[in-house]
């Protein structure tokens, strides 16, 4: 009967970013803001991609299901967050904790792999143009978004159903700003070790071959912009890989400090400063990097800017 009532949580508290009430509404304003251009600028960038013929490339397809993923766990986690600083105690229900938990795992896991898939399309591009059309074909592209969705939903789901099948202790103060699977890891009265091993294994599969493929494909671009007797290909070859490069570095590395460690070395307020860096800052920072940077993206906005005011005139 004890164990059965250990079970009995209807809802947890998340403890939020910080609990001192002067800082409450500026960050709310800052976190707006952020989000508020995170959410225009991925809506775009797909609404963009899938709209204007000259975008209906392989890049462009990857940038588009990259925007998704980006809105989708900002999205899963933003609006939540910036309710709480409007609230004495911020609650959220057992369910929707493991909702939210686990849309943010599939999101998150699904851009990992974009990003990696995006590499190996510049590889492609850079290192072997010619047959560039042929193997990075629609459907390969396809299969190659496809297959990080699907993917991603097992691990979510396994690891989701594994934490929230175990017994809870009686304690549900969550010390974070969303239900993350770590932090709610320290409430299970029930023998952790399995869980933990189970992430750590997932997380670190994850990183390491996805990241694998990235070095490895930016490897091979490198060598193949060093071979290039034109200065001006090598600039574009540069300005082509340099955007995707530095937010795959980032996120590598947020992600790399948040799981892929021991948990005795875990600082919960080191990882809320990390997680707000990889589910608010990059979302935001994607489209601007990818678009304001990119010609094409500048004239497809050009076009359908014009577009929209000779309807309305």
């Amino acid at each position: 009967m004890a164990k059965h009532n250990l079970t009995v949580l209807n809802e947890f508290i998340l403890m939020g970013i910080t609990d001192k009430p002067e800082l409450q509404a500026p960050l709310f304003g800052l976190f707006l803001i952020i989000y508020l251009i995170s959410v225009v600028g991925n809506l775009g960038m797909i609404v963009l991609t899938k709209v204007d013929a000259r975008l209906q490339t392989p890049m462009y397809f990857f940038l588009r299901h990259l925007a998704f993923t980006d809105l989708g766990y900002s999205t899963t986690i933003g609006p939540k967050m910036l309710v709480s600083f409007f609230l004495e105690e911020n609650t959220i229900s057992y369910y929707l904790c493991a909702t939210q938990g686990a849309f943010y795992m599939i999101f998150i896991i699904s851009e990992l792999f974009i990003l990696t898939a995006m590499s190996y399309d510049r590889y492609m591009a850079i290192c072997n143009p010619l047959l560039y059309p042929v193997i990075m074909s629609q459907k390969v592209c396809q299969v190659l978004v496809a297959i990080p969705y699907l993917y991603s939903i097992f691990v979510s789901l396994f690891v989701t159903v594994k934490i929230f099948s175990s017994f809870f202790c009686g304690y549900n103060v969550v010390n974070h700003f969303y239900c993350d699977c770590l932090p709610l890891l320290s409430l299970l009265c029930s023998n952790t070790h399995e869980i933990e091993l189970m992430i750590l294994i997932f997380s670190v599969f994850d990183v390491i071959s996805s990241l694998l493929i990235v070095l490895v494909s930016y490897l091979l671009i490198l060598v193949a912009i060093v071979r290039m007797n034109s200065a001006e290909g090598r600039l574009k070859a540069f300005s082509t890989c340099g955007s995707h490069l530095t937010v795959a570095t980032v996120f590598y590395g947020t992600l790399i400090f948040m799981y892929v460690q021991p948990e005795s070395s875990h600082s919960f307020d080191t990882d809320k400063v990390a997680s707000i860096f990889y589910t608010l800052i990059i979302p935001m920072l994607n489209p601007l990097i990818y678009s304001l940077r990119n010609k094409d993206v500048k004239y497809a906005l050009h076009r359908i800017w014009k577009k929209i005011c000779n309807t309305f005139s």
